[in-house]
């Protein structure tokens, strides 16, 4: 099929939603309006519908390969991406101090998931190049920016990011890999890392590895953990490339989906390289605050994989209705043709329907999160940052968690729509069932999502800012009501329904989370699908007010186009928020049977 970004919603959201005309007021962004918003998209989404989307399905064929420590990406992904790098899509919301184009994050959010839509193998390596400049820009000295971030930013050189070990998943607290100090400052890293995406490849001239490790007074756990600069080859003082670095690929991951972005195991420190005795490396920040340091660089990731989840929902989408409109098959229900598309089946639209309203409504929760990013980061005012900070915190684990669990209900439903013929690899439906299915794993699973929310964003401060979030949708329920619509009376119902679900969580996690944390760890997923079922349809209604009062249409977006938006957001206050009475009581009464079965039971 024949890739369509989305501009159209992407811009309503950004203008209507996420209200880029108030980050203008911002001196960082006064040029960055709408108007710019718009262009950049459009040159976005020509770019990666001639030149990425068409090589989405050539990479599930021919997956990246490796061999004697060589990785070779598929054919025509290193083309494409020097033509990215070219192109400066590296570094669309990266400073101009350092050769970026100094754009909101709301933009490149809204650019990212075009690129991971049209071809989300590929756009792993530039999403991981992101949060490498993050973390380096918050952390790193003067001369490590002025060593590698003009190339990370220009797309020059990528980034990865190296934390996962064979003993240490998710626990990294039981990293093992050395780093051991020397007399000239650096560090000579030994160890081995999983699970390192674009660990290895030919796009690129260099990799710059960031590499938890510890030293060797470091104390146990995470307290003893640094983070270091390891350059696949080592950079001169005049910034040519010198010896290759003693970090090298062993082997690739045979994967269940996206099959081209080569995820590899690092072995760091086999003297097989020019560099002996380990890789050289320099430390970051100070000793023993590496985890700190990753987490800048992990936030800006789960955020990242999120839109994902967003991006590969939406491929599915597009493909399961150009299939729906082209496949005829049974008599209409009305029985007005003998055979007729099946997207006039009911139940088929109801399917187009659910997989469209939940795309929508998480799509407008990231911009969001997107435009909160860009005002907590550089509004002169600091309470104004302070409550964007805070804001935008909240709603990471909700569009890592619940935005990738999304897409593998819509990747799947994606393939039902498609009946047989949607579980033959030929129609390419289920690539995007197979892609999404990492999402809900790396960058912390959805249950770290869930610890992280209940821990961190909910217990803490005994659910004052969950509730606070409730507040602003009352605010909002408020404003349909007085719209006057009925379409706007029915949404602003539902999400009242919904918001008195989520208070009555929110006060029960509060209330358990330290006298009792098993309980509430126990209800922690479904406390997330809550939250995030929420906070997406929240965002969605506040597009439908915006399309009810532009009805008639406007420049940029006709009439018809803001009928569909309220449709869309009345079938999700319908079909979709009324889940969160469900997901309450699990949370509120389950979890004496979540953590009640005897161990030797199972």
């Amino acid at each position: 099929m024949t890739f369509r970004a989305p501009v159209q919603d992407l811009l309503f959201n950004i203008k209507h939603v996420a209200n880029i005309e108030q980050l203008t007021h911002i001196p960082a962004f006064a040029d960055s309006g709408y108007d710019t918003a718009q262009a950049v998209l459009e040159e976005c989404a020509k770019f990666n519908e001639q030149v990425t989307a068409p090589l989405n399905w050539a990479g599930d064929l021919s997956p990246s390969s490796c061999k004697d420590g060589v990785v070779t990406t598929t054919p025509g992904f290193k083309q494409a991406y020097k033509q990215f790098a070219q192109g400066g899509w590296q570094g669309l919301q990266h400073p101009t101090e350092f050769d970026g184009q100094g754009l909101p994050k709301l933009i490149g959010a809204a650019c990212g998931e075009i690129l991971q839509a049209a071809n989300m193998s590929l756009a792993l390596c530039p999403l991981l190049t992101d949060g490498a400049i993050e973390a380096m820009l918050t952390a790193a000295s003067d001369a490590q920016k002025a060593t590698y971030l003009s190339k990370l930013v220009t797309g020059e050189w990528t980034g990865t990011m190296n934390l996962t070990e064979p003993q240490a998943g998710s626990d990294l607290a039981a990293v093992r890999t050395k780093a051991v100090p020397q007399p000239d400052g650096t560090y000579r890293i030994s160890g081995q890392k999983i699970y390192i995406t674009y660990g290895e490849h030919d796009m690129a001239d260099n990799i710059v590895h960031l590499v938890l490790a510890r030293t060797p007074d470091a104390p146990a756990g995470v307290k003893g953990i640094s983070l270091f600069i390891v350059p696949k080859f080592l950079v001169n003082a005049d910034g040519s490339l010198g010896a290759r670095n003693d970090v090298y690929c062993a082997s690739i991951e045979h994967k269940l989906g996206i099959k081209a972005s080569p995820t590899a195991v690092l072995v760091l420190g086999d003297d097989k390289g020019a560099v002996r005795a380990g890789a050289i490396g320099t430390l970051v920040g100070e000793e023993n605050r590496g985890l700190e340091y990753m987490f800048i660089m992990m936030n800006s990731a789960r955020f990242g994989v999120g839109v994902q989840g967003v991006a590969i929902a939406q491929r599915a989408y597009q493909k399961a209705v150009d299939y729906a409109r082209d496949r005829v098959q049974s008599r209409s229900v009305d029985g007005s043709a003998a055979g007729s598309p099946i997207i006039h089946h009911p139940d088929v639209r109801r399917m187009l329907m659910t997989m469209r309203a939940q795309i929508e409504a998480c799509r407008a929760m990231a911009l969001t999160a997107g435009a909160a990013y860009d005002a907590a980061h550089n509004h002169p005012d600091a309470a104004t940052r302070a409550q964007n900070q805070a804001f935008y915190e909240f709603m990471v684990p909700l569009i890592k968690g619940y935005s990738t669990e999304m897409s593998l209900d819509v990747t799947s439903m994606g393939v039902q729509v498609h009946g047989g013929m949607g579980f033959i690899e030929e129609t390419g439906a289920a690539q995007y069932y197979r892609d999404a299915k990492i999402l809900t794993i790396y960058e912390g699973t959805t249950a770290i999502q869930a610890n992280d929310l209940v821990g961190r964003k909910t217990v803490r401060d005994g659910g004052a800012l969950a509730l606070a979030m409730a507040q602003q949708i009352q605010t909002t329920e408020a404003e349909l009501l007085a719209q006057g619509s009925s379409a706007a009376a029915s949404i602003a119902s539902e999400l009242a329904k919904a918001r008195a679900a989520y208070c009555d969580t929110v006060e029960y996690i509060a209330a358990q989370g330290k006298t009792a944390p098993a309980a509430a760890y126990a209800g922690s997923v479904p406390y997330l699908m809550l939250a995030g079922n929420l906070m997406a349809g929240w965002q969605l209604a506040r597009g439908a007010l915006a399309a009810l009062e532009h009805a008639q249409g406007t420049a940029d977006h006709s009439a018809a186009f803001m009928a569909a938006k309220v449709v869309t957001a009345q079938f999700y206050a319908q079909h979709v928020l009324p889940k969160t009475a469900a997901l309450r009581d699990a949370v509120v009464a389950g979890a004496g049977s979540a953590i009640g079965l005897d161990l030797a039971a199972f």
